[in-house]
C-alpha cells in the first residue's frame, strides 16, 4: 500500500472509558477467522455459521508430564493456536468437557486439557475417562513434557518453590514420587518432549511444529494512540513520539476535529518527516514481526503518542493499521485518550 492509503482500514476500538468502547484486544481462543468488513476492517462480533444438525466432535489434546518440565508453556503455545484450554482439570470432567463442547455449535473445535498431580485425587479417573473417549470416537492426543532430575531440580531451586508431592522430603523425592505415579501415562503418550535442555521459545517451536500444521503462526497487533500528559500505555511493547511534528491543536479551524479527520489528517502528513516516518517505522514493524514470530510472540501493541492523544497520534496510528493490515497481521486501533479533554 502507498502513503496516501485511506486510513479506516483496521479494527477501530474506543477506549474502555467510552461510550460503547470494547476491550482492546481479544483474547485467543477456539473461534473461527472474523469476517472481513468492506473497508478490511476485523470485526469483533463472534458469527456463528450454520452447521449441520449432528454435533461436531471436538479435537482433544490432553497435556501432562513432570511438574517443571513446560506444561503451562505447551498449553499456552496451544492457547495461542486457537485451542480451548482448560488447567488442572479433574479427568473424570474431560468427557463431559468434550460433550460441551459438542454442543458448540462448532465455535469450540479443537480443546486441550492440562492434567497434572495437583489433581492427583482424580488421577486414578483418567484411564476410565480415556476409556469413555475412545468409544466415543474422539480424536485426542497426549502430550508428555518429560525432563531430567537434574533439570527439575535447578528450576524449582531457581523458583524457591517446593515440589507438589514432596511433603516433608526433598524436591527429589517427589520428582520421584511424580514419576512413578506417571510412567503408565508417559507409556501411552502419543509425543513425550524432553525439555531438559530446552528454553521456552525451543518448546513452544516443538509445540508449533506438531499443531500449527503449514501455516504460519498469526501475529496480532493492537495499535493505540495516547496522550503523553496522560501517562504512558503500561502494556505498550513499542512507542513511537508524534510530537516532533506540527500540533494541530494551534490551528483554529482544525481544533474542534480529530486525527479521524480529513483534513486534520491531511494536515498532519503534509508535515515535513510525517510521510517519511511512516514509511520507515513500518519497515521497521515488519522486521521485528518476524523477529516476533520467531519467538513465538503472538501479540504486540505499538503505543503512537502526542500531547493530547487527539491529532497526530490518532492520524498516525490510522495510517500505521493499514500497513500492518497490508502486511498480513490481525490489527485493532484503539485511541485510548480520544474525546478525553
Amino acid at each position: 500500500m502507498t502513503e496516501h492509503d485511506e486510513h479506516p482500514t483496521a479494527q477501530r476500538e474506543q477506549a474502555p472509558g467510552e461510550a460503547g468502547g470494547n476491550q482492546p484486544r481479544q483474547a485467543a481462543g477456539g473461534h473461527p477467522r472474523q469476517p472481513v468488513q468492506d473497508n478490511g476492517a476485523k470485526v469483533s462480533t463472534d458469527v456463528t455459521p450454520a452447521g449441520p444438525a449432528e454435533a461436531a466432535i471436538p479435537e482433544l489434546v490432553i497435556i501432562s508430564g513432570m511438574s517443571g518440565a513446560g506444561r503451562s508453556t505447551a498449553a499456552k503455545c496451544l492457547e495461542d493456536l486457537g485451542w480451548f484450554v482448560v488447567d488442572n482439570l479433574p479427568p473424570a470432567l474431560i468427557p463431559t468437557m468434550v460433550e460441551l463442547g459438542a454442543r458448540s455449535q462448532g465455535n469450540v473445535a479443537r480443546i486441550a486439557v492440562v492434567v497434572d498431580v495437583r489433581g492427583r485425587r482424580f488421577f486414578d479417573n483418567l484411564r476410565e475417562s480415556l476409556a469413555d473417549l475412545e468409544a466415543k470416537h474422539v480424536t485426542r492426543r497426549i502430550v508428555f513434557l518429560e525432563s531430567s532430575d537434574d533439570a527439575l531440580v535447578r528450576r524449582f531451586e531457581s523458583v524457591r518453590r517446593p515440589h507438589p508431592l514432596q511433603g516433608d522430603g526433598r524436591i527429589v523425592d517427589g520428582i520421584a514420587a511424580e514419576r512413578e505415579l506417571l510412567r503408565e501415562l508417559r507409556g501411552d503418550a502419543d509425543l513425550v518432549i524432553d525439555t531438559s535442555s530446552l528454553n521456552v521459545h525451543e518448546l513452544r517451536a516443538k509445540m508449533d511444529a506438531q499443531f500449527a500444521g503449514e501455516e504460519e503462526p498469526e501475529l496480532r497487533a493492537t495499535v493505540m494512540s495516547f496522550g503523553f500528559k496522560y501517562g504512558l500505555p503500561v502494556d505498550a511493547d513499542l512507542v513511537a513520539d508524534m510530537r516532533f511534528l506540527p500540533n494541530p491543536h494551534w490551528v483554529p479551524e482544525l481544533r474542534p476535529y480529530t486525527g479521524l479527520n480529513d483534513e486534520v489528517a491531511a494536515y498532519v502528513f503534509n508535515q515535513p518527516g510525517a510521510k517519511e516516518f511512516l514509511d520507515r517505522y513500518a519497515e521497521l514493524l515488519r522486521l521485528v514481526a518476524a523477529g516476533y514470530r520467531r519467538e513465538g510472540k503472538r501479540y504486540v501493541t505499538i503505543a503512537i503518542g502526542c500531547t493530547g492523544g487527539k491529532h497526530r497520534s490518532v492520524a498516525m496510528s490510522e495510517k500505521l493499521a493499514a500497513r500492518l493490515v497490508a502486511e498480513g497481521v490481525e490489527t485493532v486501533v484503539v485511541h485510548r485518550d480520544m474525546g478525553r479533554e
